[in-house]
């Protein structure tokens, strides 16, 4: 049976707009008595990676969370809580200062346990054997992923199956990647997660997304669509037919299909319109953008792999603009690795920029997500671009 992804055309954050096509969406899915019983506790799995205003697209814009709360509400949804665990701050403050706190109060929608995590165990995890888990996922509630389409430097893009690492709570985030340092061990351990706690839906706002330098300082840029599934795998291989990157080329789809989670190939995907089902490619040729700024880079040979490991030649590396930046120091904080591989020289915080130690670098990107200055770039060898030129693989 082919995987069905949802495609909702919507063009703005109004509510008119945002209402009808939410209940379309969910026309067209079949109800959301498919994924919930109304007396299930439902956690809508918002992405708050950190406090920005909404027009930048780096969170899940509050307005479309409200449309969704609203509609559970209608329908007789009673136990409602929403959360993300944030990058470097408390859940409550970003989503205060983002103005999701006081969309989600509207609708009686309370803000879950994001800041205290409980160990669960995964046996059957392929990578990850366990978890340390927000107490509101570890609650068990039904889990609807509310992501945002972004680009994202480790794994080329963020939406269904990345947006889950957020339910992992506080410092376990950062620990996370150290010990999966790469993009496919990351991507490995994305989809145990996910398999881990059984998210029942996704719903991705793509009205704006984020395009370059994701996913905290990318620049916005008008897709207006609304996507939904319940195979995260699929609707991530959708998205990335509208950003016109190869959905082979990221590795929580590849790793998703092979690890049993879900499809990325066109042939298994029905993506449902309110005009008739299309396919992928259809897709993205109808609401997609070719030139939407994502890296599209190929894959490196294992000899090449092999040899990165080693040297580094083919690594591609965060750099720091010093023009933007503001010596704020939210780069070193974010750093995860023991020692930190970016920091101020001595007597430099709030005087100069920060510096990095490449020897210690893993390359995750977490001081990039974080800047608030979009001063955190991200810099690929000329090796590798010549290898991408030539589409080496």
């Amino acid at each position: 049976m082919k995987s069905r992804v949802i495609l909702i055309p919507c063009d703005s954050y109004e509510k008119a707009a945002l209402d009808a096509a939410v209940r379309e969406g969910f026309r067209l899915w079949g109800g959301i008595e498919t994924l919930a019983s109304a007396d299930e506790p439902v956690l809508f799995k918002a992405n708050l990676l950190k406090r920005s205003k909404p027009e930048q697209a780096v969170i899940t814009h509050p307005a479309l969370m409200e449309s969704i709360a609203e509609y559970f509400r209608e329908k007789g949804y009673e136990h409602l809580s929403y959360g993300d665990s944030p990058g470097t701050e408390s859940l409550k403050k970003v989503a205060a200062d983002t103005g999701m706190a006081k969309a989600m109060e509207r609708q009686q929608v309370n803000c879950g346990d994001f800041d205290h995590g409980i160990r669960v165990d995964h046996p059957q995890g392929h990578l990850a054997k366990s978890f340390v888990l927000a107490k509101e996922v570890a609650k068990r509630p039904a889990v609807i992923n509310v992501c945002k389409m972004k680009t994202h430097a480790l794994e080329r893009m963020t939406g269904a199956v990345k947006n889950m690492y957020g339910c992992i709570s506080g410092f376990n985030k950062a620990a996370g990647h150290t010990i999966y340092s790469d993009a496919d061990s990351f991507a490995r351990m994305l989809i145990d997660l996910n398999q881990c706690i059984g998210p029942r839906f996704c719903i991705m706002d793509g009205i704006v997304a984020m395009e370059g330098n994701g996913p905290g300082s990318g620049t916005p840029v008008d897709m207006k669509v609304i996507l939904m599934s319940d195979d995260f795998v699929a609707l991530d291989s959708v998205c990335c037919h509208l950003m016109h990157v190869d959905p082979s080329l990221v590795p929580t789809n590849v790793h998703g299909e092979q690890m049993g989670y879900g499809t990325w190939h066109s042939e298994n995907i029905r993506v449902v319109t309110p005009e008739g089902e299309i396919t992928p490619e259809e897709a993205g040729e109808k609401y997609g953008k070719p030139d939407f700024d994502v890296y599209r880079g190929r894959q490196v040979r294992p000899f090449w792999r092999r040899l990165n490991q080693a040297m580094g030649i083919l690594r591609r590396r965060p750099y720091i603009d010093e023009d933007r930046c503001i010596h704020c120091g939210i780069c070193v904080d974010a750093c995860p690795v023991e020692g930190k591989a970016v920091r101020f020289p001595e007597g430099g915080r709030g005087k100069a920029a920060p510096v990095y130690d490449y020897k210690k670098c893993i390359a995750c990107f977490c001081c990039q997500e974080m800047c608030p200055r979009q001063a955190v770039q991200v810099h690929t060898p000329w090796l590798r671009k010549m290898m991408d030129k030539l589409g080496g693989r």
